[in-house]
């Protein structure tokens, strides 16, 4: 043995026997393993003689294994020791230690994370029961943690206003201590026990009202004999207010004040200024023992230029009158803690209403958003990355979309009105605002991030919310939240961190928000009574046929109803909003009894506010979109962003429906997937043209090439029908030419497919067998399109066809070149000038193309004949096409100035020039008159009017298709029908008289430039 000489406890040096270091590199690999990192200095302090009364170190190594500090839990364990001495505390605790009991794990936890606790305990070793008594289940509440601070000053628990006793000074250093005994109290369970973290940022914040409690009674005991006896109520804001205090924080608090009867206001109010200010000191005011927490009166009213404590009434008028944004957000967490309770529960009751009003005042929403933006702007940049409470993804993300959802819904909704940010959450989910995933992950991350805070703060009692960068802090860290090291800890927080962040922005810029919040109150609240006087209001035709159908889609207590019931207030302004609501209410009901019970549907609506709207816009549109979407409701995700409106190519169309049919033998069924196709197709177009994402040209294209699929499906399923009936290939190759609108890429939403039937004999097949299978392909195709569906007609027109109707379906090209050159007229030869290859055999469609080419573009134009034979044909489809009693100056198609005006006008000016002009062979109207002012064949301004009256001539056709669901080539007479058509195009409500002046004007424009162009024009 070798002697060593230590210190006794009375200063003296004693010798001692002590046993030799052991140094095997077992025993330090024991305890690395176990967490220590200065294993050198850990086997120091395991050889000191003071430990050897723990017994076994065995036992002690592994019970120190389980703290986050090792290190710092042992050499904290010698000073307790020696702080101890002999006496039935420190047996007590040697019982502990060497039992392996609750005591020992909470002590051991205590030493082991937090020097400044440890350091009290050592102070203080007799608080050493209070860790053996604690128990995480039954942790004292409200009342019993103001009864023990009240008597820490020698105050009467049950007196109406406590009064301490005692000399001031001794009374700051007993309210710390007795204030820092309950702290270690719950840190010690909750590092070694693992409480929830809302149990307890809850009883820190019960700490903290009971510490105001005493401090107010400390502050009565400084009033002078002169002051006048006041009542004074404490409440708490912030996170005292919600109940989730941290371990270090300001305590944000109000003061309200009145006198009792008869007692004079101003000096009632003096005296309360004095106690307030008494109060905030004996909290923050350093002595021997330290200071408690500031005590941040900066939000009340005017801020720290405003009196500290006022009456309720001027809390009132302010609130009122002067009040902004933030500060109602600031009231959300508003509670009495401490003084007059029955004060302070009136101040939360008339403020309340002011609160869960706040989000009807101007730009509420824009105006939370953008202090959001303004609190990450005043972050340094240097903890940018590591703030946990303000920076991105950080507890203020979490905060600040939660209080936004909830003073925006709050109002129609008192299950939202807690201060509580967990609660306040679980509430959003279980009502359907926040999904119920999007809840969990937030639930999840605000306790981590939480807990986290709680952690860093706790380690060295300071306020922070900044992440330390050094590993040794960040694996003390980790360890005490269960992860291995410093690595682990840093990839959960900013996982957690992105979560947070991703969920932030989904939830805190969700534009549903600023719709709800601009609701007027009866508008929020879906009261039978409230809902009908709202529909009558908003111009619905059957309010109460409307309120039926909100009765349907909100009754009961499903999750798909509490959301319904959040969007529907929203929704029935965007109906009405809308040319027709209660069509748009209508359909809306359709659609959610085929999709409410889908999860992605409300989800979408409810999540993203530019899909409900344009839904909105949709449904109240017309008839058209409304009967697409309630045959494919799963279309309703098209609306989530600009990207699904974009028409599909016709190539990647074609490739889809000939995929798809490949999987069916039965031809009504493969025909069943080109019909669902052109309906999706459909959809897409028509929702973008509703939300003018679409201009009437391309509209015309996008039709045109859902045509084009739809006919190339409907002839290879026609094919293979027919070759399974004769058991044999068709003998013949077949190709469709596109004519007309179709041909020219300019289809409207009800125009027919003006086609011609081609075919071409295989060697070795006969004419007759070839055109009897063609012809039976023909017909079969055009059988299989007219099947009988809800869905848009698709009828193929082949009247155009040589001989009209009266000649053969399908031709060989032969056949094509013999009756062109023996028997076509002009008007064939105009007709054909939209000729184009749609769909079947390619080198068919060349041949025939090259076929007509010198027939609808003849190298030496026109002769005068024929040109006076053309306008000759046109006045004559004039006067005879014109259906009876219809008005001539609002027919869009033969009217003057109409399409057949535009139409005509452009297919001269290719017949008697495109023979020389090669750039004017194009199938397209508009195409026509930008070549012809460049060749000089046309004036610019010419070619405006034209432009102008063609668009929108076809624009209003479509639109009345949208509205009505069926074709018109007039403008409606019925007024309700005409408002709705005008305000598809683009005109507001009550401007349907200017739509039509604004159309007739347009086309009277365009008959003057035909009158010129067309009939007398020389060139």
């Amino acid at each position: 043995m070798r002697q060593r000489r230590v210190s006794s406890r009375r200063g003296r040096f004693v010798a001692v026997y002590a046993r030799p270091p052991r140094r095997s590199q077992s025993r330090v690999a024991e305890l690395a393993r176990s967490g220590f990192i200065d294993t050198e200095a850990a086997m120091r302090e395991l050889d000191d003689p003071r430990l050897d009364v723990l017994g076994d170190q065995e036992e002690l190594i592994a019970a120190l294994a389980q703290v986050a500090d090792p290190d710092l839990a042992l050499r904290g364990l010698g000073r307790l020791l020696d702080a101890m001495g002999p006496g039935s505390d420190r047996d007590e605790l040697l019982r502990a230690l060497k039992g392996g009991t609750a005591q020992a794990s909470r002590t051991l936890s205590v030493l082991g994370f937090s020097s400044t606790l440890a350091d009290h305990l050592i102070r203080f070793p007799e608080q050493l029961r209070d860790l053996g008594d604690a128990d995480p289940q039954e942790r004292p509440d409200a009342a019993a943690l103001r009864e023990r601070m009240l008597r820490a000053v020698g105050a009467d628990p049950v007196h109406e206003a406590p009064v301490a006793i005692g000399e001031h000074r001794d009374l700051l250093n007993a309210l710390r201590i007795a204030y820092r005994r309950q702290l270690m109290s719950l840190a010690a369970v909750d590092l070694a026990d693992g409480i929830e973290m809302p149990a307890v940022g809850a009883e820190l914040a019960h700490l903290a009202g009971a510490t105001l409690e005493s401090a107010l009674a400390i502050s009565r005991a400084q009033l002078p004999d002169s002051a006048v006896p006041c009542r004074l109520a404490v409440i708490g804001m912030g996170k005292c207010g919600g109940r989730e205090l941290n371990y270090v924080s300001d305590v944000d608090v109000l003061f309200v004040a009145e006198s009792f009867d008869g007692a004079d206001d101003d000096a009632a109010l003096r005296t309360a200024s004095l106690l307030a200010t008494g109060a905030m000191r004996a909290c923050s005011e350093h002595t021997a023992e330290g200071a408690i927490w500031p005590v941040d009166a900066a939000l009340r009213p005017e801020g720290k230029a405003g009196p500290l404590a006022r009456t309720l009434a001027s809390y009132v008028r302010y609130y009122q009158d002067w009040a902004k944004t933030w500060e109602f957000q600031a009231l959300l967490k508003a509670r009495p803690v401490a003084g007059d309770r029955e004060l302070g529960a009136a101040f939360v009751e008339q403020v309340g209403p002011m609160v869960w009003n706040a989000s009807t005042r101007d730009n509420f929403v824009s105006d939370v958003q953008g202090m959001r933006r303004r609190v990450v702007s005043h972050i340094r940049p240097e903890e940018a990355e590591r703030e946990l409470k303000l920076g991105p993804g950080g507890l203020r993300d979490i905060e600040f979309a939660v209080q936004l959802l909830q003073l925006v819904h709050g109002r129609a909704d008192d299950a939202l009105h807690s201060g509580s940010t967990l609660e306040a959450l679980a509430a959003l989910t279980a009502g359907g605002y926040v999904g119920r995933d999007d809840g969990a992950v937030l639930d999840r991350a605000y306790c981590f991030l939480r807990t986290l805070e709680h952690r860093i703060q706790l380690r060295r009692l300071r306020r922070t919310h900044v992440v330390p960068q050094e590993e040794a802090d960040l694996r003390v860290l980790g360890r005490s939240l269960g992860l291995r090291d410093a690595q682990d800890l840093t990839q959960r927080w900013r996982q957690e961190a992105r979560e947070v962040r991703r969920l932030h922005e989904k939830l805190f810029y969700r534009p549903l928000l600023s719709a709800v919040a601009g609701l007027p109150g009866d508008g929020v609240r879906l009261s039978p009574e409230a809902a009908l006087a709202r529909l009558q209001a908003l111009g619905y035709t059957d309010p109460r046929g409307a309120l039926r159908h909100i009765e349907a889609l909100t009754k009961g207590v499903s999750r798909r109803a509490a959301i319904q019931r959040t969007l529907l207030p929203v929704l029935l302004e965007w109906f009405a909003d809308g040319p027709q609501p209660d069509t748009g209410l209508s359909g809306f009901r359709h659609i959610s009894d085929a999709l409410g019970e889908s999860p992605w549907y409300l989800r979408l609506l409810r999540d993203d506010g530019a899909a409900a709207e344009r839904m909105a816009r949709v449904l109240a549109s017309g008839r058209y979109a409304t009967e697409l979407m309630k045959r494919a409701p799963e279309a309703v995700s098209m609306l989530s962003g600009d990207a699904e409106l974009v028409p599909r190519a016709r190539e990647q169309l074609e490739a889809e429906v000939l995929t798809g049919m490949r999987r069916h033998d039965d031809p009504v069924e493969a025909i069943g997937v080109v019909r669902a196709m052109r309906r999706r197709e459909l959809f897409r177009t028509a929702v973008a043209d509703l939300v003018d994402q679409l201009p009437v040209r391309e509209v015309g294209s996008a039709l045109t090439g859902i045509a084009e699929a739809t006919l190339a499906g409907a002839l290879a399923a026609a094919v293979k029908a027919v070759e399974t009936e004769r058991r044999r290939p068709v003998p013949t190759r077949m190709a469709i030419i596109s004519m007309g609108r179709l041909g020219g890429r300019e289809m409207g939403y009800a125009s027919d497919a003006d086609v011609l039937f081609v075919h071409m004999p295989l060697p070795g097949a006969s004419d007759e067998d070839a055109t009897s299978a063609a012809t039976a392909v023909a017909n079969e195709m055009r059988r299989l399109l007219a099947i009988p569906s809800p869905e848009p007609a698709f009828t193929v027109d082949a009247a155009l066809r040589p001989e009209g109707k009266a000649g053969p379906l399908v031709r060989t090209l032969a056949s094509y070149a013999a009756y062109y050159d023996r028997w076509g007229e002009v008007w064939e030869r105009q007709a054909l000038l939209r000729a184009a290859g749609c769909c079947g055999d390619t080198e068919l469609i060349r041949r025939f193309e090259a076929l007509i080419d010198p027939l609808r573009w003849p190298s030496e134009g026109l002769s005068d004949a024929q040109v006076r034979a053309v306008r000759r044909m046109k006045a004559r489809v004039e006067a005879e096409r014109l259906p009876r009693g219809a008005d001539r100056s609002t027919h869009l198609k033969l009217g003057p100035g109409g399409l057949s005006d535009v139409e005509w006008c452009a297919q001269l000016l290719q017949l008697r020039h495109a023979g020389r002009i090669e750039r004017l062979r194009t199938t397209s109207t508009l195409d026509v008159f930008d070549i012809a002012v460049e060749t000089g064949l046309l004036d610019d301004d010419d070619r405006q009017v034209l432009r102008e009256a063609w668009c929108v001539a076809s624009s209003i056709r479509n639109a009345t298709v949208l509205v009505t669901g069926r074709a018109s080539d007039s403008i409606p007479g019925d007024p309700e029908v005409l408002s709705a058509v005008s305000h598809v195009v683009g005109y507001g409500p009550g401007e349907s008289t200017t739509f039509l002046d604004d159309y007739r004007r347009s086309a009277r424009h365009a008959r003057g430039v035909v009158e010129r162009v067309f009939y007398d024009d020389p060139r």
